[in-house]
């Protein structure tokens, strides 16, 4: 084997060469190494002497402190407010102003860099031609004229002050959006609502300014939407933001690569030791969620909702885990039991019926049935409730049996009503729909204090067969903007005692909301975020109207001896505002108010947003009138009505409202207190 010597190789010096300096720099770069590994103790100056006194050497170490804390230069930034508080925030150079050690010369090398650096935080916010200035203090670049002079003079605790001229220019528009898709979602015809769902939802910054923030908010959404439903492997593939710097225009195009379609497995039911694991199971089955059906995040969440609502469970988790091999998504459940029993005790408050206390005791699994049963005892001002509810493990069909009892007193000025009843039947609880039919005993007896014993009226009983069906149609269960929700009651049975009569019963509810005025513009956001242009985030500019009604009828012979408690009465916080509780219904013969068999009631309700800064705000104004009437005979309603104004405010738990009412027939005013939506 030969070897090339250098000099019939010329490019063989260059290799000797570097191996040469590479045996001689590698030792003093591992030494110096080394050295700087080494604890070093370094002797600072010292501010006092000995013979200082302790106030004197406390304002030396006070002095120092606030030499520390002064700012190395400041920024004096010449600019439109927000945009300049946005630059401030985000500037490279600014991380550098309380930096101890920051020399003339390494200033002067930050600011070289600020323009470059100003003009792309410009950009983000759609500023693609802007004019940037960055001049330095005076006399920068005289503090010190090279490193080994920058080393030997002394550092400054200020070196000046950095003037910042911005001019943005005019913003660019947003043109267009164009979404397209790859793989099943291009052309299965089951996901061309989807499609369209994600094409409009994208759109809907066409015409805005641009952003970063906006095009980073609209490409997450619709990749959000894709994944919702069918395809949870879905992705961006490419994204492009064309930006026309002359015509200040940009065209915004976005490609999804959904993959497969994918569908749903069996259910496998994790931390199930309490209770059956069937139970869970058919709660994730009656969401929707069953074998063979298309992948759906928002079945997913209510089979999870279902889960926690049924006590039984302090926790539930139910998810899918996509790989790219299969089609089938297992359904993983994670459950964290409840304890069998727990007993809870409440403190809270009403305008109508003042402080309340109660004792609730809940058991999961009754033993030798495996019902649930929950007790409760609540005491209020007027109120004194006791009652018992046992329900059953919901069925294939989500049907459940339930046994229940109560014990009610009831005090209205100079009236007592003490009540007793007992229901049996099934109920089925949905998202949408709640159905149920069972039998019902009423017991009910009224004394006036105002009355002798012999006048008073025996107590009155009866046994009916009842149906109740319940329908929610509203865009959002906690708040709703449109929608409706209709409640409707049937029954029919007969009185018992001495004089048996047959009779019939029934109400109806019914609440709509209609949205009022033009979708508000999306406001213009705080430079960096994203404008919420979301259709829940776009209310209308007017609010919403509520509508509200309300109507009963007992249908019997005059004599029949009807309970109370199967009559109506109405009045109070949920009701007819400007009125007491139970204060509408039909005068008795020693002056007080009963109920009565017939009932109507209405209320409108105007929710008018409050707006701060041209933002929306979870405050809003609430102008209303209602009315309510109470009769024995349908053609004695003769409403009374109630008008006032109040203040809602939308916190994460519902809406508070606190309203101020006015009762037109008693001429005096109200306070009343709502928590909460709930149909």
């Amino acid at each position: 084997m030969k070897f090339p010597f250098p000099g019939h190789a010329p490019w063989a010096w260059s290799i000797l060469l570097c191996a040469s300096l590479s045996t001689w720099v590698w030792p003093i770069a591992a030494q110096a190494q080394a050295a700087s590994a080494a604890p070093v103790r370094v002797e600072e100056p010292s501010d006092t002497d000995d013979d200082d006194t302790p106030a004197e050497r406390e304002r030396a170490r006070t002095q120092r402190a606030a030499a520390a804390a002064t700012p190395r230069f400041e920024i004096d930034m010449q600019a439109p407010e927000a945009i300049g508080n946005f630059l401030l925030r985000h500037m490279e150079v600014q991380r550098y102003r309380e930096l101890r050690n920051l020399d003339a010369n390494e200033l002067g090398r930050l600011l070289v860099l600020a323009p470059a650096n100003v003009r792309e935080l410009l950009a983000t916010l759609g500023h693609f031609s802007p004019q940037v200035e960055v001049i330095p203090p005076a006399g920068l670049g005289e503090a010190a004229t090279d490193a080994d002079d920058a080393e030997r003079a002394p550092r400054t605790p200020f070196l000046g002050t950095v003037v910042v001229k911005i001019a943005p220019g005019p913003v660019t528009q947003i043109e267009l959006v164009n979404i397209s898709f790859v793989g099943d979602i291009a052309t299965a015809p089951e996901a061309a609502e989807q499609r369209a769902d994600i094409q409009r939802e994208a759109g809907l910054i066409a015409g805005l300014p641009f952003s970063q923030a906006d095009w980073n908010s609209t490409k997450t959404a619709a990749l959000r939407a894709l994944t919702a439903k069918r395809y949870p492997l879905g992705r961006v593939q490419n994204s492009l933001a064309d930006i026309d710097a002359e015509a200040h225009q940009a065209r915004l195009y976005i490609e999804l690569d959904s993959g497969r379609a994918m569908r749903m497995g069996d259910v496998v039911v994790q931390g199930a030791e309490r209770y059956d694991a069937i139970t869970a199971q058919r709660l994730v089955r009656l969401a929707g969620l069953t074998e063979g059906s298309d992948y759906d995040l928002a079945k997913l969440q209510d089979a999870q909702r279902r889960l926690a609502e049924t006590g039984y469970y302090d926790s539930a988790f139910v998810y899918v885990e996509p790989t790219a091999d299969g089609e089938t998504l297992p359904v993983q459940v994670q459950l964290r039991e409840a304890k069998r029993q727990k007993v809870v005790i409440g403190i809270g408050g009403s305008t109508d019926n003042g402080a309340r206390l109660s004792f609730e005791h809940i058991h999961n699994q009754v033993p030798g049935i495996g019902w649930r049963a929950v007790s409760k005892i609540q005491l209020e001002r007027e109120d004194q409730l006791a009652s018992t509810d046992w329900s059953s493990i919901p069925n294939n069909d989500g049907w459940r049996k339930i046994v229940g009892g109560q014990l009610a007193k009831q005090t209205d000025d100079f009236t007592t009503t003490t009540s007793q009843r007992l229901r049996a039947g099934q109920t089925q609880l949905g998202v949408e729909f709640d159905r149920s039919f069972y039998l019902q005993y009423d017991r009910a007896r009224v004394k006036s204090s105002l009355l002798a014993p012999a006048a008073q009226d025996d107590a009155k009983s009866s046994i009916t067969a009842n149906y109740a069906w319940t329908r929610r149609r509203f865009d959002d269960m906690v708040f709703p903007n449109r929608g409706y929700g209709l409640a409707v009651e049937v029954g029919a049975g007969y009185t018992l005692g001495s004089d048996r009569q047959p009779f019939a019963r029934t109400q109806a509810r019914w609440l709509t909301y209609w949205p009022l005025g033009a979708i508000r513009q999306a406001a213009d956001p705080v430079p960096g975020q994203a404008r919420d242009v979301g259709a829940p985030g776009r209310r209308t500019q007017l609010g919403r109207l509520a509508l509200r009604v309300e109507g009963g009828a007992v249908v019997a012979r005059d004599s029949a001896p009807i309970p109370d408690t199967q009559l109506f009465i109405t009045g109070g916080d949920n009701t007819v505002r400007g009125y007491g509780l139970r204060d509408i219904g039909v005068p008795r013969a020693d002056g007080t108010i009963g109920p009565g068999r017939y009932k109507g009631v209405v209320s409108l309700e105007w929710q008018r947003p409050i707006f701060n800064a041209d933002q929306r705000s979870n405050w809003e104004n609430v102008l209303f009138i209602d009315g309510g009437a109470i009769a024995n005979k349908a053609g004695d309603l003769k409403p009374v009505w109630g008008v006032g104004t109040g203040i809602r405010y939308n916190s994460p738990v519902g809406p508070l409202q606190l309203d101020l009412a006015y009762g037109l027939e008693t001429r005096r005013f109200r306070i009343h207190l709502n928590v909460g939506f709930t149909f």
